[in-house]
Order: structure tokens, then C-alpha cells, then sequence
């Protein structure tokens, strides 16, 4: 079933102050915070939203719904973005925008070598920056008819949705921690602590990732990513 083709009730027009009314965008992506960033700017675009947290889940969902917008996180659990996304240019009906994400701006050559549309620079926190990727890329028949009319607005996730993602993490810490295991735990925490601004997290987490990359000890740095993790557990607020 396509989401937004002929089998909806109604077709939907986008309007100035909801630019995205109509379109359903899929969100590919593990940091439950970083997902609600996206739901709330689909809210207030006028979008639906889905939520995929793996390449898997991802896979389950499109064998079902085709939505008009996927946005893919590059980094996830079960393996990189760049293979979906080269999934989905070869599929017939194509959907409408296919966008790579990322903290980490290195990896947007590799999105649109796989053959997304465009790139998206994480964190995302402004409306009109989110809003105005989409919309370029859409057709025009799906676009409001000025896109300047796009208003900014700085969006700020659920803090719980923090502390969600800091018990995901936690859990994935208390496995085995062999080399994946730590490279997706430092990857995916220096992403979600720069969303939050957590810049003690994120830097310890830059550590060792470094430590990783250069094949140096990392017990020392391991630990204390879990310890900070843990103590933010411990916080009756979220940052």
C-alpha cells in the first residue's frame, strides 16, 4: 500500500503554515530522541510519521507501506544506511525523496553515493532547515506554491526520550562488548549527546571512539562512557 498515492481517502494539499500536509514520511533511525525531533517537526509540517529503529524494521515496514519520504540514519545497529538506501533507488515505484542522516557530515558522500536525494546534517533542531530539504526535493505538484513561506522554529524533543535512549544504550553496554559492539555504542552516543547538547557524554564518547579507531587501549574509556551513562540514568531529570 502506498500512503500517499490513490488508495488514501483524500488527497491532501499543502498549505503555507503545513507545507508537508500529505506526505508520509518514514524515519529509519535508533535514537529514540533523535526521532522525536523528527515527530515533531512532521506535526507541525503537517506530515505523518512512521518510525523504523533498524534496518530490519525498516525492511518489514516498506514489504507493506510505501511512504512519499524516508529519511535513513547511516549509522544503526544492525548495519549501515548506505544499503538501504541503495536498496530503495532500484525499486519501482520509486519513493518520492530518500535522504541520508548523520551527525557525522563524512558520511553524506556516502549517502548520495548510494543514491539518495540529499543529505541531512544532524542535529536537527530547525524546522525551516528540515522543512526546506523535503520540500526541493518533492515534485512540484506535492510542494506548496512558495516555498519561502516555510517558517523556522527551534524544536526541542521530549527529555525523556533521552533517558530512553540512555537505557537502550546501557543494555547494549552490559552485552559483550566486543569491537562492534563499542564502535555502534560510541557512534550512536556522540550523535544523541550532541542532540542534547550532553557535551561531557558526547566528548567522552569522541575519546573512545578515537581510542577505537587507533587500536589503543579502551578499557579506561569504556568505563567511564558506561559510568556517565549510568548517572544519567540516575537523574531524576533528563537533560
Amino acid at each position: 500500500m502506498d500512503d500517499s498515492g490513490p488508495f488514501t481517502t483524500a488527497v491532501a494539499t499543502p498549505t503555507a503554515t503545513r507545507p508537508l500536509l500529505g506526505q508520509t514520511i518514514l524515519v529509519v533511525e535508533d535514537s529514540r530522541y533523535a526521532c522525536d525531533a523528527i515527530r515533531l517537526m512532521c506535526l507541525h509540517s503537517g506530515a505523518r510519521i512512521r518510525r523504523a529503529d533498524c534496518l530490519k524494521s525498516a525492511r518489514r515496514h516498506l514489504q507493506i507501506y510505501r511512504p512519499s519520504v524516508i529519511l535513513v540514519d547511516m549509522g544503526l545497529p544492525d548495519g549501515s544506511g548506505a544499503d538501504l538506501i541503495a536498496e530503495l533507488t532500484d525499486v519501482t515505484p520509486r519513493i518520492s525523496v530518500i535522504l541520508g542522516m548523520s551527525g557525522d557530515d563524512c558520511t553524506e558522500a556516502t549517502a548520495l553515493k548510494a543514491g539518495a536525494d540529499g543529505f541531512l546534517s544532524k542535529p536537527i533542531k530547525s524546522m525551516a532547515y528540515f522543512q526546506t530539504v523535503i520540500l526541493e526535493r518533492l515534485p512540484e505538484d506535492r510542494r506548496p506554491s512558495d516555498l519561502h513561506s516555510v517558517r523556522d522554529e527551534v524544536i526541542c524533543p521530549d527529555p525523556m526520550a533521552y533517558q530512553d535512549d540512555m537505557a537502550h544504550i546501557a543494555d547494549v553496554l552490559a552485552g559483550p562488548n566486543d569491537h562492534r559492539t563499542l564502535d555502534y555504542a560510541a557512534q550512536f552516543l556522540r550523535g544523541v549527546a550532541r542532540e542534547a547538547d550532553d557535551m561531557v557524554l558526547e566528548d567522552a564518547a569522541r575519546k573512545l571512539a578515537t581510542s577505537r579507531a587507533q587500536g589503543s587501549p579502551i578499557t579506561a574509556q569504556a568505563a567511564q562512557v558506561a559510568g556517565i551513562v549510568q548517572s544519567r540514568l540516575e537523574q531524576r531529570e533528563a537533560i
